[in-house]
């Protein structure tokens, strides 16, 4: 895939070349290496970014920051189509006025949707050649847009407008699992210490817990969350962007109430949610609880008895929540 994409690009600009999502620098460096011009990455997971800080290339906090100016942008085509959207909206709007879009993905994952995406905000769309199941689309000729990201959604049954960037999971909406882990937050004991809403994504359940706990932190790996979460509630809540409960020292948390994610891209993968749960172990005071919803389907119940005592609080035909008592 990088080597395509590399491949795709014909001659480098003079100018700023943005590269987006790099998973793990390999597009960053190859470029550096190529070429005199500046050269910033931004990624959204803070995971993916910490390998980045090695390269020698500017690390952009944000997607504004990374696009700005930018002759070329060079990414790996996401999951989600909003995502898509406001990277190909925001290079349109603050690139240069030359700007062209080099996005690579892999075949079985594209849709004709990503084109007429990346036509809202180029005048010129078309696809490579594939090879080794991937294809490359080249975007060129910025139009005038507008820009509509952060979209926001009012909720009249939790008296809370949502605030959503482009690459955040359910985006304005109230997914399911989070409704369903909503019905159960009343099951939380009162607590005048720490409460983590933990993979906070647009932080409604941040928000939600602030009108009734005084110490709520959220926390996702994901800028595009943070800056939801922060705009979501109002400053109410202590958002970071962490990997994890990483930061939080041993024993320090009254509460973690979590929907994790089960997918990384678009490849599903339970590791980072089992990691979390051997971490709340950590975290957790003594009687803390791990308030959580996931598909039923997951192998999380085992980790969670192994942690405390466990309880199944509600179930559906696709989702569980559990609470579970630190030891």
């Amino acid at each position: 895939m990088d080597l395509l994409l590399l491949d795709e690009l014909g001659e480098l600009p003079s100018g700023r070349i943005a590269v987006l999502d790099d998973a793990h620098g390999a597009l960053a460096a190859a470029l550096a290496d190529r070429t005199s011009s500046s050269v910033v990455a931004h990624s959204d997971s803070l995971v993916n970014e910490r390998r980045l800080t090695h390269l020698g290339v500017e690390i952009a906090a944000d997607l504004t920051s990374a696009l700005v100016g930018a002759q070329l942008v060079v990414l790996r085509l996401p999951k989600s189509l909003d995502a898509l959207d406001e990277m190909a909206r925001t290079a349109a709007q603050i690139g240069a006025n030359d700007v062209r879009l080099v996005a690579g993905g892999r075949t079985k994952h594209m849709t004709p949707s990503m084109n007429a995406v990346l036509a809202t905000s180029f005048e010129e769309v078309r696809a490579s050649l594939g090879r080794q199941k991937s294809r490359v689309l080249h975007a060129a000729g910025p139009k005038a847009v507008k820009q509509p990201w952060p979209q926001q959604r009012h909720h009249d049954d939790l008296g809370l407008t949502v605030h959503a960037h482009g690459a955040v999971f359910a985006g304005t909406r109230l997914d399911a699992g989070t409704a369903l882990l909503i019905s159960q937050l009343h099951h939380l004991t009162d607590t005048e210490g720490t409460v983590v809403d933990l993979g906070c994504g647009t932080g409604i359940l941040a928000a939600l817990l602030a009108r009734r706990f005084a110490n709520v932190t959220a926390v996702d790996v994901s800028a595009a969350a943070v800056a939801s979460a922060r705009l979501t509630t109002s400053g109410s809540v202590d958002v970071r962007r962490a990997d994890g409960l990483s930061e939080f020292a041993d024993a320090s948390i009254a509460a973690v109430v979590s929907n994790p994610p089960f997918h990384v891209g678009t490849t599903k993968d339970s590791t980072p949610t089992l990691k979390m749960i051997k971490d709340a172990g950590r975290v957790l005071i003594s009687g803390g609880e791990l308030l959580m919803v996931f598909n039923a389907h997951l192998p999380y119940l085992p980790r969670l008895k192994a942690l405390g005592r466990t309880n199944i609080l509600v179930r559906d035909n696709h989702y569980v929540v559990t609470r579970t008592i630190r030891d």
